[in-house]
């Protein structure tokens, strides 16, 4: 499965990865890799993730050491990365994006 991360979702990496890399060096890269296993583990099986908004059937993986939540949807082959949200965050932030 082709994983597809949108002009907004990566926006919210840098701008996570930067957050981090100013607190420490190196944080913001570690920041990006689970990011990146989380949506492989989405990519993999992403049935096993419930979906947390019908319209437009999006499902969310979170990340195991930091406070993020990705939202996804897939479409025949593909697995869209639509936001990488903080938990802290409202979802609002992102589902005009839909």
């Amino acid at each position: 499965m082709r994983v597809i991360f949108r002009r907004q979702a990566v926006e919210d990496i840098v701008e996570a990865a930067a957050w981090y890399e100013a607190r420490a060096p190196g944080l913001g890269d570690q920041l990006i890799d689970e990011i990146l296993d989380a949506t492989g583990r989405a990519q993999k099986n992403p049935e096993l993730f419930h979906v947390v908004y019908r319209e437009g059937n999006i499902r969310r993986v979170l990340t195991n050491r930091f406070p993020y939540r990705i939202f996804f949807s897939v479409v025949d082959k593909t697995l869209y990365v639509h936001a990488v949200l903080h938990g802290a965050r409202h979802d609002r932030r992102w589902t005009e994006r839909l």
